[in-house]
């Protein structure tokens, strides 16, 4: 597979490869989860992913994704790759944001309504550790 290479001026500086993989979203406004979804990805590298949702994004604001893994563990488990970013762009339906946190996740076999969840302590333990260390930057 090949990254996307823009020849009108690429300002990434770590590749993006397409994938179309099912993904669930959340999106956390200071403590509370505010939104929720499902969508699709459309590419993805270590820097960032692209995805389209049913709604438009907030840009800024904290994100956890939930992407569903094309590979098996052991050959018989199904896995997601979490990532926690935050959306940098967002026009109509289709959103990018960073990655600055990941990890792999087994996946239950049985899918599960997306509901939206009022509290996530993963989610909120990450973006609050982000928001210490900018004020720490922003103060020294």
């Amino acid at each position: 597979m090949q990254p996307i290479r823009d020849l009108a001026g690429e300002r990434r500086k770590k590749g993006r490869y397409p994938i179309d993989r099912e993904l669930r979203y959340k999106v956390l406004n200071r403590d509370t989860v505010v939104a929720s979804g499902m969508g699709t990805t459309r590419d993805m590298g270590s820097g960032g992913v692209a995805f389209r949702t049913e709604h438009k994004l907030p840009p800024g604001s904290f994100v956890e994704l939930s992407i569903s893994w094309p590979v098996l563990l052991g050959g018989s488990c199904p896995m997601r790759l979490v990532v926690f970013g935050r959306v940098v762009r967002s026009c109509a339906r289709e959103s990018v944001c960073t990655v600055d946190k990941y990890e792999f996740r087994t996946q239950s076999r049985a899918p599960r309504p997306v509901v939206v969840v009022h509290t996530d302590c993963t989610l909120r333990r990450w973006a609050d550790t982000i928001r210490k260390e900018s004020s720490k930057a922003a103060s020294a």
